[in-house]
Protein backbone atom coordinates (compact mmCIF):
# COMPACT_ATOMS: atom_id res chain seq x y z
CA UNK A 1 0.00 0.00 0.00
CA UNK A 2 1.20 3.19 -0.69
CA UNK A 3 1.93 5.72 1.79
CA UNK A 4 3.17 9.34 1.92
CA UNK A 5 3.43 10.91 5.84
CA UNK A 6 4.12 14.37 6.50
CA UNK A 7 5.87 15.81 9.75
CA UNK A 8 7.25 19.20 10.27
CA UNK A 9 4.75 21.56 10.22
CA UNK A 10 3.78 23.69 13.48
CA UNK A 11 3.35 27.08 14.53
CA UNK A 12 5.87 29.59 13.84
CA UNK A 13 6.66 33.59 13.85
CA UNK A 14 6.81 36.06 10.58
CA UNK A 15 10.11 35.89 9.11
CA UNK A 16 10.82 31.80 10.32
CA UNK A 17 11.14 28.72 8.91
CA UNK A 18 10.11 25.48 9.28
CA UNK A 19 11.39 21.95 7.85
CA UNK A 20 8.36 19.65 6.24
CA UNK A 21 9.04 16.21 5.13
CA UNK A 22 7.73 13.30 3.57
CA UNK A 23 8.13 9.80 4.36
CA UNK A 24 7.08 6.85 2.27
CA UNK A 25 6.14 3.64 3.05
CA UNK A 26 5.34 0.83 0.33
CA UNK A 27 7.28 2.73 -2.48
CA UNK A 28 10.43 3.91 -3.99
CA UNK A 29 10.42 7.93 -3.73
CA UNK A 30 12.88 7.95 -6.22
CA UNK A 31 10.87 6.52 -9.23
CA UNK A 32 7.98 9.38 -8.56
CA UNK A 33 7.71 13.13 -9.19
CA UNK A 34 6.80 13.98 -5.69
CA UNK A 35 4.89 17.58 -5.15
CA UNK A 36 3.90 19.76 -2.16
CA UNK A 37 0.43 21.21 -2.20
CA UNK A 38 -0.84 23.45 0.53
CA UNK A 39 -4.54 24.67 1.10
CA UNK A 40 -5.29 27.58 3.46
CA UNK A 41 -8.68 27.87 5.05
CA UNK A 42 -11.23 29.19 2.66
CA UNK A 43 -9.16 29.03 -0.03
CA UNK A 44 -8.90 26.35 -2.60
CA UNK A 45 -5.60 23.78 -3.02
CA UNK A 46 -2.55 25.54 -4.50
CA UNK A 47 0.14 23.57 -5.94
CA UNK A 48 3.66 24.71 -4.63
CA UNK A 49 6.47 22.70 -5.51
CA UNK A 50 7.58 19.65 -7.42
CA UNK A 51 10.43 17.58 -8.09
CA UNK A 52 11.42 15.66 -10.58
CA UNK A 53 12.65 11.74 -10.45
CA UNK A 54 16.11 13.52 -11.46
CA UNK A 55 16.29 16.47 -9.04
CA UNK A 56 14.67 19.55 -11.08
CA UNK A 57 12.48 21.96 -9.42
CA UNK A 58 9.48 23.77 -9.71
CA UNK A 59 8.19 26.71 -7.84
CA UNK A 60 4.56 28.70 -7.61
CA UNK A 61 5.28 32.49 -7.90
CA UNK A 62 4.03 33.03 -4.19
CA UNK A 63 6.84 30.64 -2.34
CA UNK A 64 9.56 31.00 -5.24
CA UNK A 65 13.00 31.89 -3.32
CA UNK A 66 11.78 31.23 -0.01
CA UNK A 67 11.08 27.42 -0.16
CA UNK A 68 13.62 24.70 -1.54
CA UNK A 69 12.46 21.49 -2.30
CA UNK A 70 14.46 18.19 -2.41
CA UNK A 71 15.00 14.69 -2.29
CA UNK A 72 16.76 12.18 0.00
CA UNK A 73 16.59 8.98 -2.05
CA UNK A 74 18.16 6.75 0.36
CA UNK A 75 16.23 7.56 2.82
CA UNK A 76 12.76 7.50 0.68
CA UNK A 77 12.00 11.29 1.98
CA UNK A 78 11.12 14.72 0.29
CA UNK A 79 12.21 17.89 1.93
CA UNK A 80 10.28 21.07 2.09
CA UNK A 81 12.47 23.83 3.43
CA UNK A 82 10.42 27.16 4.04
CA UNK A 83 12.04 30.54 5.09
CA UNK A 84 10.89 33.58 5.53
CA UNK A 85 7.43 32.71 6.39
CA UNK A 86 4.61 34.85 6.30
CA UNK A 87 1.05 34.83 7.88
CA UNK A 88 -0.48 33.80 4.24
CA UNK A 89 1.77 30.66 4.32
CA UNK A 90 -0.70 29.22 6.96
CA UNK A 91 -2.07 26.29 5.25
CA UNK A 92 -2.52 22.83 5.76
CA UNK A 93 0.55 20.80 3.20
CA UNK A 94 0.17 17.99 1.57
CA UNK A 95 2.81 15.68 0.22
CA UNK A 96 1.54 14.13 -3.03
CA UNK A 97 3.29 11.71 -5.90
CA UNK A 98 2.89 10.88 -9.14
CA UNK A 99 4.39 10.30 -12.66
CA UNK A 100 4.19 13.66 -14.55
CA UNK A 101 7.09 16.68 -14.05
CA UNK A 102 6.67 20.44 -16.00
CA UNK A 103 9.58 23.01 -16.02
CA UNK A 104 6.58 25.48 -17.04
CA UNK A 105 4.10 24.67 -14.17
CA UNK A 106 3.36 23.04 -10.93
CA UNK A 107 1.34 20.05 -12.68
CA UNK A 108 -3.02 19.88 -11.21
CA UNK A 109 -3.95 18.15 -8.33
CA UNK A 110 -5.55 15.57 -10.43
CA UNK A 111 -2.39 14.67 -12.02
CA UNK A 112 -1.14 13.28 -8.44
CA UNK A 113 -2.21 9.64 -7.29
CA UNK A 114 -1.03 9.29 -4.07
CA UNK A 115 -1.54 11.85 -0.96
CA UNK A 116 -0.69 12.46 2.27
CA UNK A 117 -2.56 12.88 5.60
CA UNK A 118 -1.00 16.69 5.51
CA UNK A 119 -0.08 18.94 8.02
CA UNK A 120 -0.67 22.04 9.79
CA UNK A 121 1.84 25.16 9.02
CA UNK A 122 0.36 28.35 10.92
CA UNK A 123 2.67 31.13 10.92
CA UNK A 124 1.57 34.23 13.52
CA UNK A 125 2.76 36.29 16.29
Amino acid sequence: QLQLVESGGGLVQPGGSLRLSCAASGFTLENYVIGWFRQAPGKEREGISCISTIGRTNYADSVKGRFTISRDDAKNTVYLQMNTLKPEDTAVYYCVAGHYYSDYEIPPEGVFGSWGQGTQVTVSS
